[in-house]
C-alpha cells in the first residue's frame, strides 16, 4: 500500500542506565499495519497498556485510506463511477492536508497519481513499463482539483480518477495515535510508524531529548548505518528516498516516487528528504514533494515554508554525497 521509508531508525529505547534515580522506565507497544511495523515508546506513570486502542484506531485508518483493502473507502471510490458516501472522518481529515500540500508544492505532491503507480508496478496491480502514449493518457487523470470531498462524500468528474494516499498514509497514521495518546495524557513519547513518527517530550530513561538516525544512501537492506543523527523537539520526522523501494521492470530500476506531473519514476540527484513538521502528515507529504522535485527545487522550496525544515542527502555532481539542511536544523543535527 503504503511507501516504505526504512531510513529512520529510533534510538536508545532499551538501555538500561542508573544516571539518576528519577529515571523511568519506557513502556513498549509494537506491531504491524499499513504494509509495515508501528513502534510506540512512551512513559506513564499508572502503567497504562493502550495497545488494544492503538490497533483498533490502525484498523479504523486502514479501513479509510488503504488501497491494499479492496473494501476500504478509498478502494471503493477509486472502484466507483462517480463517488462514494464516506462513514470514517480520515480519508476526509486527510485529504484537507493533502489538498494543501498539493496546491503549495505545485502538483508534485498529488494523491491523484494511482493510475500512474498502478502503470509502473507500484500498487496493488502489476505491470510492465508502460508505453510513452500510454503514460500521456494518464497524466490526464491527475490532478487534485479533479476530485471533491466532505465529511459525507467524496466525488470525482471522471471515472478512471483514483487516489492513493501512500505519498502521506503512513504519516497520517502516526498522527492518529500520537493524538490519541496525548488525549490520554501522555508526555513524553516517540511515536513511530514505517519510520516515520512524532517525538514528544523527553526520553526520561536518559533524561535526553529523542534521538534518530538517518541511514546514509549507500547503505543496503543487510548493511545498514548512519549518515546523521537528529535529535527532536516536539516534532514529527519522515524520510523519503528511493535506494531500498524500487523495482527492476524489463532490465531496469525504477524508483518509487513518480512524478504525476512528468509521469516517469523520479530520477535525480536527491538520494532522501528528511522533513520535520508540527505534524507527521504534512511531513510526510512534504518529503513525497521534495522527493519529485529535486534538490535545487527541493531547497529553495523548502527555505520559503514557515515550520517545516529538512536535511537533505544528494549526489554531488563530482560524485559523493552532500548535504543540506535548514537553519534551524543546525543544532538538531550531527552529521557522521
Amino acid at each position: 500500500m503504503f511507501k516504505i521509508p526504512i531510513f529512520l531508525v529510533l534510538l536508545c529505547f532499551f538501555h538500561a542506565t542508573h544516571e539518576k534515580t528519577q529515571q523511568q522506565d519506557p513502556l513498549v507497544i509494537e506491531g504491524t499495519t499499513m504494509s509495515t511495523t508501528y513502534r510506540v515508546v512512551y512513559f506513564d506513570r499508572s502503567s497504562r497498556d493502550f495497545k488494544k486502542s492503538v490497533d483498533s484506531i490502525l484498523i479504523s485508518v486502514n479501513k479509510a485510506i488503504n488501497t491494499y483493502d479492496p473494501d476500504s473507502e478509498i478502494s471503493r471510490f477509486n472502484q466507483s463511477a462517480g463517488g462514494i458516501c464516506i462513514e470514517l472522518p480520515f480519508l476526509f481529515e486527510i485529504s484537507k492536508t493533502a489538498k494543501k500540500i498539493y496546491h503549495a508544492s505545485g502538483g508534485a505532491f498529488d494523491p491523484t497519481v494511482m493510475p500512474l503507480v498502478n502503470a509502473w508496478g507500484f500498487g496493488p496491480e502489476q505491470s510492465h513499463a508502460p508505453a510513452p502514449g500510454k503514460i500521456d493518457s494518464l497524466k490526464q487523470l491527475t490532478g487534485y482539483d479533479k476530485i471533491r470531498i466532505s465529511k459525507k462524500k467524496i466525488r470525482k468528474r471522471d471515472p478512471r480518477v483514483q487516489l492513493d494516499m501512500g505519498g502521506i498514509g503512513q504519516g497520517f497514521g502516526a498522527d492518529v495515535v500520537f493524538r490519541f495518546l496525548k488525549s490520554r495524557g501522555i508526555q513524553h513519547m516517540l511515536v513511530e510508524l514505517g519510520g516515520e513518527g512524532l517525538a514528544l517530550g523527553m526520553n526520561l530513561q536518559k533524561n535526553k531529548p529523542w534521538t534518530i538516525g538517518i541511514l546514509d544512501p549507500n547503505s543496503t537492506p543487510d548493511h545498514q548505518f548512519f549518515k546523521a543523527y537528529v535529535t527532536l523537539q516536539d516534532q514529527a520526522f519522515t524520510t523519503s528516498g528511493n535506494y531500498f523501494n524500487y523495482k527492476i521492470i524489463e532490465g531496469r530500476k525504477f524508483g518509487h516516487t513518480i512524478d504525476p506531473i512528468g509521469g516517469y519514476p523520479v530520477r535525480n540527484a536527491l538520494l532522501s528528504a528528511s522533513v520535520f513538521a508540527p505534524d507527521c502528515a504534512t511531513a510526510d507529504g512534504w518529503a513525497t514533494a521534495f522527493m519529485v522535485m529535486g534538490i535545487e527545487r527541493a531547497i529553495a522550496k523548502v527555505e520559503t515554508l514557515k515550520d517545516i525544515n529538512a536535511l537533505f542527502i544528494y549526489s554531488g555532481e563530482t560524485g559523493g554525497l552532500k548535504t543540506y539542511a535548514t537553519p534551524a536544523l543546525e543544532d538538531q543535527i550531527i552529521l557522521e
